[in-house]
């Protein structure tokens, strides 16, 4: 085929389009977005190759492109595609002054760098993918680069300040108990309480609220923290009373009880994650909850948290302690017990004194205000009816010291009595993890026995090998979860009686500082009340008290008699000396 004749031999028809798209885009690209390109950008042999390739159909060989840069002295490599001599190019350099518009196009056109070249060799590259825009005239470019903003014309967060790793681990409670009231009529009749909590903790749905409670889900929320967290020592409720349970100073203690188990148990760095204490503090519809949880895990309290996770149960055998540490304080403890038990009942001893000498004191009130009624002597009335507004007030302030002593150090007594009780379950928790990890290292020694005699006859019985197998090797698995289990309750309760002993300390310091200093104020109050009697007796010490004198006659009609008097005398006088004379 000759290729000469102008026809292409592959039919690229297309390719003379695009071979002049190139061209377009090029000289486009080089002018600006003049749709006209300047008659300088392009030499004479040049403009006829492209008059020709648009009349007739040629290859790309015949009549090749040639581009050319507008003036070649600023391109180090000279214009592109340029195969012909400087002679050659002479005639077209030297032509007719440029016109006005030829001009202008030649100032705005910047001289070729590296990075021109670069971004024509690109466009020659993509030429295959020039959209219409290009073919239009315009050119497409980056996109600009908006200058960076300064500090203070950036845009500011809004958002608050995320709080410490240590709060975030740490947070903190403020629960108080109070407003006991009674619910329910004679037979149903219980004590409800107003739970308020502030918190920092994001786990709760807002900072502060408030739930109402009763007795039974304060002991519902101990059961379930004592089986979630097996080896942790949480704070106990109050023991129930069934006698006297509606008696002011029996709710305010209980009262105070409640709330200092829960602000112990909500400061505990394990037991403030648990869900059920979420549930207790927050939930608004908390026996729905509840029952809804028991539906889910019917064993509550029996197969629940690691236990249940490990497969512990309870047993009966006899436990034998190997540690000494954990030996030396079980005896510690029982014997802290019997004398925290001792002490509250001398507390209960003197709390009991000072109600019945209260008591003494309201009898003895009541008689001098009796006595004082008597009219035996008006000046006698008032201090016997002052005496016994005093001891009316004496019998106020022994109630208010009997019941200081009993929310001070009484209450505080009591609290560590159920605590202690609290450790001895971690303790029977201890005993369980014990027996079972030695229940699994006896299954598992059977099972031992069985893989090794049926290993002995041979592999006849392969199958049944297989299993025993994989039998021996979950037992394995269960003998190392149970003894990890009882090692780390045993850490875990080094460090739960390491705190213990600390709290401990201070609870009792403060305890009996609180005791003490209200003892003294009491004193002091007596004191102040006696003195105060005594300056009243003695601003009346100038009356007797025992008699008081009638009523004298005015001065005025006494004055009129002592004239009568003197005549008296007078004439007495004269009738003893004529008496005398005679």
């Amino acid at each position: 085929m000759d290729l000469d004749t102008g026809d292409s031999p592959w039919g690229d028809v297309p390719s003379q389009s695009t071979e002049n798209n190139r061209e377009r885009s090029f000289q486009q690209s080089v002018s600006g977005d003049d749709p006209e390109p300047p008659s300088t950008t392009l030499s004479e042999p040049a403009a006829a190759a492209t008059k020709s390739t648009r009349g007739s159909k040629t290859p790309r060989k015949a009549q090749p492109t040639r581009l050319e840069a507008v003036d070649g002295s600023f391109d180090p490599l000279g214009p592109l595609g340029d195969t012909s001599h400087p002679s050659d190019e002479a005639p077209a350099a030297v032509s007719s002054p440029p016109t006005r518009k030829d001009n202008n196009a030649a100032q705005n056109i910047r001289p070729t760098t590296s990075a021109s070249q670069a971004s024509i060799s690109r466009t020659v590259r993509d030429s295959e993918g020039v959209d219409d825009a290009s073919v239009s005239g315009r050119t497409r470019g980056p996109p600009p680069v908006q200058p960076p903003l300064s500090g203070n014309e950036g845009p500011r967060r809004q958002t608050q300040p995320s709080m410490t790793v240590e709060q975030a681990a740490k947070p903190s409670f403020d629960i108080t108990v109070g407003d006991p009231h009674k619910v329910g009529d004679l037979t149903t009749g219980h004590i409800v309480y107003q739970v308020r909590t502030r918190t920092s903790s994001k786990a709760y749905r807002q900072p502060e609220f408030a739930v109402s409670r009763r007795y039974r889900d304060f002991l519902w929320l101990y059961n379930s923290l004592h089986s979630n967290n097996p080896g942790i020592v949480v704070p106990p409720p109050p023991e129930k009373q069934a006698v006297g349970r509606f008696d002011s100073n029996f709710v305010e203690s209980r009262r105070a009880a409640l709330e200092r188990m829960l602000n112990k148990t909500a400061a505990h760095p394990v037991l403030h994650h648990d869900g059920d204490l979420k549930i207790f503090l927050e939930s608004d519809t908390f026996n729905m909850d509840v029952k809804n949880k028991e539906n889910k895990e019917p064993d509550l309290g029996q197969s629940k948290g690691m236990f249940g996770s490990f497969g512990l149960s309870s047993s009966s055998g006899k436990f034998i302690e190997h540690d000494d540490w954990f030996h030396d304080r079980k005896i510690y403890l029982d014997a802290l017990e019997n004398q925290l038990k001792a002490l509250l009942k001398s507390i209960d001893i003197v709390v009991a004194q000072r109600k019945d000498l209260a008591e003494a004191a309201g009898d003895f009130s009541s008689s001098l205000h009796s006595l004082s009624l008597v009219e035996l002597s008006p000046t006698l009335s008032g201090p016997l009816e002052g005496l016994s507004a005093l001891q009316d007030r004496l019998r106020e302030l022994y109630d208010r010291q009997a019941q200081q002593d009993m929310l001070t150090l009484g209450i505080t007594i009591d609290e560590y009595i159920r605590l202690i009780g609290s450790i001895k379950m971690a303790f029977a928790q201890r005993q369980k993890a014990f027996h079972s990890w030695h229940a699994a290292e006896s299954e598992l020694q059977k099972r031992k026995k069985t893989q090794d005699k049926l290993m002995s006859q041979g592999k006849s019985q392969q199958d049944r090998l297989n299993q025993l197998n994989a039998d021996v090797a979950d037992a394995e698995r269960r003998v190392h979860q149970a003894r990890l289990l009882f090692e780390d309750m045993g850490r875990l309760m080094r460090n739960e009686l390491e705190k213990f002993e600390r709290e401990k300390v201070e609870d009792f310091k403060s305890g009996v500082e609180t005791f003490l200093e209200g003892a003294v104020e009491a004193q002091k109050e007596i004191i102040e009340q006696w003195e105060s009697f005594l300056l009243s007796l003695d601003a009346d010490d100038g009356q007797d008290p025992f008699f008081k004198p009638a009523a004298a006659a005015p001065p005025q009609a006494q004055e009129p008699s002592k004239p009568a008097d003197t005549e008296s005398a007078t004439e007495s006088a004269a009738t003893a000396t004529i008496d005398q004379e005679a």
